[in-house]
């Protein structure tokens, strides 16, 4: 099984370290946090292949990291002579017997550590040092590919040609199930591993024997007419025979069927479904890593009940899977104990954060779970009412709300705000928590979260005691009894403190679409405006 995955320079990533759960790995994350990346560079150190060409074929400028070639080109032009930007891919594998042909101390480990790996680099080819110097003195955002080379090595520091047998790989991109004459090359692969040698050979052998049957039947007569037609230099007829070379072997024309139809016309859904089937039954074997994209694409809620239930069953011990999802249900089913969690250059597990924390966050509904890991930067409050003033005073701030400036301001419903902030941490994620002070100078409540905060990041924000416990009491103290009873609408006689306490979300709701402002708290202006930037 894959230990540890190293990224440098590969598109969005710069540079991470992500070491995967040993048997399921569902990875979420925000869009453009790099998950279908993560997924690409590892198929590419182990197969040598992207989306089934060859990195010869498929090499291109966007593969390297824009922020990395922008960096190379201002200090070349300053003249700071540094060296042309390169992608290194390094996955090491666990000491397993079956693995010791790939054994070695040839990685970027430190210390140096002997164990089975491959690693896969693309970097400027010497040859052509002379051309890269003379493209450098008028460069473009695009680095010149043409003079790189790739260079895919066991950490044997042996060349790999082809990919290892051991390290099989199926891939299953449910976004782009994409079929050439009917199967595509990862099926094609995933189709073969299901076939004994012997079975192999013998379909082979009978498929020339009916290419070769044609010249007698379907041929003859074609042959026979066109051999009095004297064309040729040497006045030797031509005839047509079937070819019988590998480019026409058997694989490309025997297609998978469904119910009588090819497997290319059944829909999306059908074909992701069967691909993961197939890839992850116990009789390949040879399917060692299974890297499935979004299973929940283009299927209903019972084949996705379905299709998770297969994978469930079909997983093996001597299999590892790698499976992107946007479902809060892919994510509840297939449990938050494999979460890997994707965010600006970090790949945070779960069981990297306090074990009372992960236990704590299994007992959460994943939709919430899964909000946080999504924003591009969250504002954590502790129930309803807080969520909708907040939202209120935003828009009056700014004309907008906080989701249209990237902002998901999401309610923690009495649960802990500590545990929030900790996972935000670990995501290296933007955002900001509100509280009540209960009566708790706000210094003291600082104090149990301060570890989870950074400077002009992550910041907590407590009411003034002096104005009250609870957010009723602030609201109150900055903006006024009258105000707040004409926006609330609470004849003079009534409790003001008491009706906004017992109705804490009435209260909200009549504030947020009242036409009047209030005036608001001042450490919810300050969030607000902390939270906005």
């Amino acid at each position: 099984m894959i230990r540890k995955i190293k990224i440098k320079g590969y598109r969005t990533h710069k540079d991470l370290t992500v070491e995967p759960n040993r048997k399921f790995n569902l990875i979420v994350g925000a869009n453009e946090s790099g998950k279908s990346t993560l997924m690409e560079a590892v198929t590419l150190a182990l197969t040598g292949r992207i989306n089934g060409r060859s990195v010869a074929e498929e090499l291109n400028p966007h593969w390297f990291n824009t922020s990395l070639v922008e960096e190379f080109i201002r200090k070349r032009i300053s003249g700071v002579p540094v060296s042309f930007p390169e992608i290194l891919i390094e996955v090491t594998f666990e000491d397993l017997p079956e693995l010791q042909a790939l054994c070695g101390a040839v990685n970027s480990h430190f210390p140096t550590a002997a164990c089975p790996g491959v690693t896969m680099r693309i970097s400027p080819d010497p040859e052509c040092a002379t051309e890269l110097e003379e493209w450098v003195k008028s460069p473009t955002p695009l680095l010149p590919v043409e003079y790189y080379r790739y260079d895919w090595r066991s950490f044997a520091d042996r060349e790999l040609a082809t990919r290892p047998k051991v390290l099989a790989t199926a891939v299953i991109n449910s976004q782009t199930v994409r079929s050439s004459s009917g199967i595509d090359y990862h099926l094609r692969h995933i189709l073969g591993d299901q076939l004994e040698a012997a079975e192999r050979a013998q379909i082979s052998l009978e498929y020339r024997r009916v290419k070769a049957s044609m010249s007698q039947t379907a041929l003859n007569a074609v042959n026979t007419r066109m051999s009095s037609v004297h064309s040729t230099l040497h006045s030797r007829p031509i005839t047509l025979a079937m070819d019988q070379s590998a480019r026409t072997s058997w694989e490309g024309v025997v297609t998978p069927h469904v119910d009588d139809l090819p497997l290319s016309m059944s829909g999306l859904g059908q074909q992701s479904a069967i691909k993961i089937s197939l890839a992850m039954n116990r009789h390949a074997g040879s399917a060692r890593f299974v890297m499935i994209e979004e299973p929940e694409n283009h299927l209903t809620h019972t084949s996705l009940v379905t299709l998770l239930s297969r994978i469930e069953s079909l997983a093996g011990e001597q299999q590892q899977l790698f499976v992107t999802t946007h479902s809060s249900f892919v994510l509840n089913r297939l449990g938050l104990d494999a979460l890997l969690l994707m965010g600006n250059d970090v790949a945070a597990k779960l069981s990297m954060l306090d074990s009372e924390t992960v236990k704590y966050f299994k007992k959460l509904p994943g939709y919430d779970t899964l909000r946080i890991v999504l924003a591009n930067k969250i504002a954590l409050v502790e129930g309803p009412s807080d969520e909708i003033v907040f939202e209120r005073i935003f828009r009056d701030t700014y004309g907008k709300r906080p989701m249209e400036c990237g902002i998901d301001v999401l309610s923690m419903r009495g649960l802990s705000l500590a545990r929030g902030l900790e996972l935000c941490a670990a995501l290296n994620k933007p955002g900001i928590a509100l509280r009540d002070n209960d009566g708790i100078d706000p210094g003291e409540l600082r104090e149990s979260v301060d570890r989870w905060l950074k400077k002009d990041e992550r910041e907590l924000f407590v009411g003034e005691v002096a104005h009250g416990r609870t957010l009723e009491p602030q609201l109150i103290h900055h903006s006024g009894e009258p105000l707040l009873r004409d926006v609330l609408g609470i004849a003079a006689q009534a409790d003001l403190l008491k009706w906004m306490t017992r109705e804490k979300t009435e209260a909200a709701l009549r504030i947020s679409t009242s036409s009047k402002k209030i005036v608001p708290p001042a450490y919810m202006l300050e969030a607000v405006r902390f939270a906005h930037g």
